[in-house]
């Protein structure tokens, strides 16, 4: 099973807090975000909306987004299970590590998007193979050393055991002829990562 197991009584944060840190989203990429069945994504921000925690988009873009309380709400809640879990020594400490990896994401993402070809910085538009390969590789190694700090932030609050399922699955896809799923889709690695990112911040308290 790729999903971490979850106890009903927490489906209800798990799909707030996935809005606090993906930002407003549809349905399905709820479901992608939380691993939940989108009929179970369904009921919980419909009971979510009924508190006045989220709303429905309007205009083009469908979707579910925060509202203030919902913030407000998200932010008390996340708190309290960290506490109560006692694990805000485990998450800093995982943090910590992860600020360490953080920027080399960022360089691997800029080289991804663009080349130096001749001394012009240009977009990278995919068509050398061998380039991109060795990009993917340095991507690879940087996902085999941020999975210690992802078991070690799932075994502090298990809701965080998601972004290594989402990690692996954007780079398998990514090395399967996909390169979208490197930086330019909701579900790319660069994408995952930033909302993994924004999760600690949130956990922990932290103004960016």
């Amino acid at each position: 099973m790729n999903r971490p197991h979850i106890h009903a009584t927490d489906t209800n944060l798990l799909v707030l807090h996935a809005l606090r840190c993906a930002g407003a989203a549809s349905l399905t990429r709820l479901h992608l975000v939380t691993g939940l069945d989108e009929s179970d994504v369904e009921s919980e921000l419909i009971d979510l909306g009924a508190a006045g925690l989220v709303t429905r988009m309007s205009g083009g873009l469908p979707g579910w987004s925060l509202t203030d309380a919902g913030r407000v709400a998200d932010a008390e809640r996340i708190t309290g299970e960290l506490e109560s879990a006692g694990a805000r020594k485990a998450v800093t400490a995982a943090y910590d590590r992860f600020l360490v990896l953080n920027p080399e994401l960022l360089d691997l993402s800029t080289a991804w998007q663009l080349r130096n070809v001749d001394d012009v910085l240009s977009a990278n538009d995919h068509s050398d193979s061998v380039y991109d390969a060795q990009v993917l590789e340095q991507f690879a190694d940087l996902d085999r050393r941020v999975t210690p700090v992802c078991a070690e932030l799932a075994a502090a609050l298990p809701r965080f055991g998601r972004y290594r399922v989402r990690l692996a699955e954007a780079l398998h896809r990514a090395a399967s002829g996909h390169p979208e799923y490197v930086t330019d889709s909701t579900a790319s690695y660069h994408t995952v990562w930033a909302e993994l990112h924004e999760d600690q911040l949130a956990t922990l308290g932290i103004q960016r």
